[in-house]
């Protein structure tokens, strides 16, 4: 008993048992390759290129054996974006760069700023005495000048002093000669009332500046305000002239003046005479 015991046991050891082997199928690969195609035939290839999703027999527009590639990019590239340590050294950079520049742009100011407080000098230690001929101009065009103003001076002088006087002066001197020219025009005036303007009954006033020179001359005639009516402005300068020359000036007024020119509203009145406010 003890013997088939043993025996038993050592026909155990000596069996081995092992698990059955898959059988696949002749030249299968690792992965299963599929196209996406993107028309369909009506009949089945006979010999396909490679697994789709519908029967497509032919197609495309070349007779070369390719396949039409995506324009998407590849998913599967590694390292797409940038990690936060590449981004963190990133900034370190960038900001060594504009501390680099910004210690360069003080140092070019400072170097301007020296050579423009030196530049004066270096002027001045190159500045060439005038020469003789230099001199020689520079005096002639200053006795031009003065001659310039010596004549612009004389002419100054040379012009006539002139005064202006109103109706209401108050200076005894004018008021006195005034008065005696305006009895003189209204005298002359009424005397040689214009014909036109009483037979077409025009009245009206205007104001007139006569200027006299030191002879007594009339220099000038000139309308401040028309009447309005061209017949009575023409009387009006008319009369004036046909009044004077009048008085010269006497010694207390040609002492300070040359021309005197008095400025008076004249009126043609209702009454076909000639007036003065």
């Amino acid at each position: 008993m003890l013997l088939f015991s043993a025996l038993v046991h050592a026909v155990l050891l000596t069996l081995h048992f092992t698990a059955p082997a898959l059988k696949q199928p002749p030249n299968s690969a690792a992965y299963l390759e599929v196209v996406l195609v993107n028309s369909k035939s009506a009949s089945k290839p006979h010999k396909a290129d490679a697994l789709a999703q519908s029967n497509l027999d032919g197609g495309g527009n070349t007779a070369a054996e390719r396949r039409a590639k995506s324009p998407l990019p590849s998913l599967d590239r590694p390292n797409a974006e940038p990690s936060v340590a590449q981004q963190e050294q990133r900034v370190v950079q960038l900001e060594q760069q504009a501390r680099r520049l910004l210690l360069q742009a003080k140092a070019k100011q400072r170097v301007e700023q020296a050579s423009d407080t030196s530049r004066p000098q270096r002027d001045s230690e190159v500045a060439v005495k005038p020469n003789a001929s230099e001199l020689v101009q520079r005096s002639l065009d200053a006795a031009r000048l003065e001659a310039q103003v010596s004549r612009d001076w004389d002419n100054y002088q040379k012009l006539p002093r002139r005064k202006f006087i109103g109706a209401r002066t108050q200076e005894y001197r004018f008021a006195r000669y005034v008065e005696d020219w305006r009895m003189k025009v209204e005298k002359v005036g009424n005397l040689n009332y214009p014909e036109a303007a009483r037979q077409q009954k025009l009245y009206g006033q205007l104001q007139l500046t006569v200027s006299i020179r030191a002879d007594g001359s009339v220099e000038s005639v000139e309308i401040n305000r028309s009447s309005g009516h061209k017949v009575l402005d023409a009387a009006a300068k008319r009369i004036v002239e046909l009044a004077g020359p009048y008085a010269p000036l006497p010694d207390d007024i040609r002492r300070d003046t040359d021309i005197l020119s008095i400025t008076r509203t004249w009126i043609f009145t209702s009454a076909d005479q000639l007036a003065s406010e």
